[in-house]
């Protein structure tokens, strides 16, 4: 079979994530035939995917998160009305996935959580199955349990969720652990898709802590603790455009440009991690089983749910600032869950490709034949049942 990639490329999650199932797909004998990438600028791609997927990669415009430069939270309204300022960009980007596919024809579309890649779907009806892969589409899952007093953020992340998945045949979401699939929303539970390097890796405690910033900008709050603790050892990981190479703020506190690599090799010799509460990071950390402080972005939901939900899980602790000092208590007491965590990251591949190899021609849109301008009313009344109905019976 040939797989055709779409990747939101924000962050570094979903393009591992591409990274990780091309390799288990070309090594089962199928084809990835190339990889479109939502970013920003719909011109650049992070050169770690770059440099690990050697595929064609086709860069379009997509919408993205903005935050605060003081607070450094995600700011939704500049997000929403960025979205709208940019909408010609992303009407161009529709006709520019639709170009790709028509021209690499593929026999499954597999869409990392790109919002375009879902109305790609609804707007141009291909006779493609489109397979959506994300940690997002848990919590959409029933028995998922979202942080209290959130329902309006709850709305809007669930809401963006749907649309990336519009006229999907299966949602894969990836869990730190089992749940049971979910057949009325075409949930079905899959592990983690990881870097492969990881599973080579062997562990030590060297004493020091390991810590990964998404914002530059919140590092500030690391420095300020540590400034009050010298005596802890903290290497951290940033994306400041300021520093190309490690930045010793101190004996005990070095920075370190973003380097995937390094930061596993670091991850595996360390005491715990700290991190904004990414899906990607925490999984790390679980398969070598090292304690978590999970630290989400202020106002971004998502890291909120994934600091919950690891918690559940027995990754580690959950905080609100970058204060380490209930995280230095909390090491020795931590309940190492690396085996049952690898048990279940082990069982992957085979559930992957049960589920990917075993898909209907045609993708499972009822309203394929009707009209154009009767699609739009039928996605309405989806959507409101589908969003609105679980907020009742809660």
């Amino acid at each position: 079979m040939k797989f055709l990639l779409i990747v939101q490329g924000e962050g570094r999650g979903h393009l591992t994530q591409a990274i990780s199932l091309t390799e288990i797909l070309e090594s089962n004998g199928h084809t990835v035939a190339g990889a479109l990438v939502g970013t920003a600028t719909g011109k650049e791609v992070p050169s770690f995917f770059s440099d690990n997927f050697r595929k064609q990669i086709f860069p379009f415009s997509s919408p993205y998160l903005v935050y605060n430069n003081k607070s450094k939270a995600l700011d939704i309204t500049k997000t929403i009305s960025n979205a709208f300022i940019k909408l010609p960009d992303f009407l161009r980007s529709l006709k520019e996935i639709n170009k790709v596919v028509n021209a690499l024809t593929p026999d499954v579309i597999i869409n990392f959580y790109d919002v375009l890649g879902g109305l790609h779907q609804l707007l141009f009806r291909p006779k493609i199955p489109m397979v959506c892969i994300a940690h997002q589409y848990l919590l959409l899952h029933p028995d998922f349990k979202h942080p209290a007093n959130h329902w309006l953020d709850k709305l809007l992340v669930n809401t963006n969720t749907r649309i990336t998945a519009l006229g999907a045949t299966k949602k894969l979401a990836l869990s730190f652990t089992e749940f049971t699939n979910h057949e009325p929303q075409k949930i079905t539970i899959i592990p983690p898709l990881l870097r492969s390097e990881i599973t080579g890796l062997s562990t030590d405690n060297q004493g020091y802590l390991l810590a990964y910033v998404t914002q530059f900008s919140l590092a500030e709050q690391l420095m300020e603790w540590h400034d009050k603790n010298p005596d802890v050892a903290i290497h951290c990981f940033w994306d400041n455009p300021n520093y190309t190479d490690t930045f010793h703020y101190s004996p005990n506190l070095h920075f370190h440009k973003i380097n995937g690599r390094k930061f596993l090799a670091m991850m595996q010799n360390c005491r715990g991690l700290v991190t904004t509460a990414g899906f990607e990071s925490v999984c790390e950390a679980m398969y070598l089983g090292k304690p978590t402080l999970m630290i989400p972005v202020p106002k971004h939901y998502e890291q909120a749910c994934n600091a919950l939900d690891a918690h559940r899980a027995g990754a580690g602790i959950t905080g609100t600032s970058f204060d380490l000092s209930a995280f230095i208590d909390y090491l020795p007491t931590h309940q190492n869950i690396r085996f049952d965590f690898q048990f279940w990251y082990n069982s992957g591949s085979f559930k992957f490709l049960r589920e990917i190899e075993n898909l209907n021609p045609q993708p499972a849109m009822q309203w394929r034949n009707t009209r154009r301008r009767d699609v739009l009313p039928q996605l309405i009344r989806r959507w409101t049942l589908a969003v609105f109905a679980p907020l009742t019976k809660n």
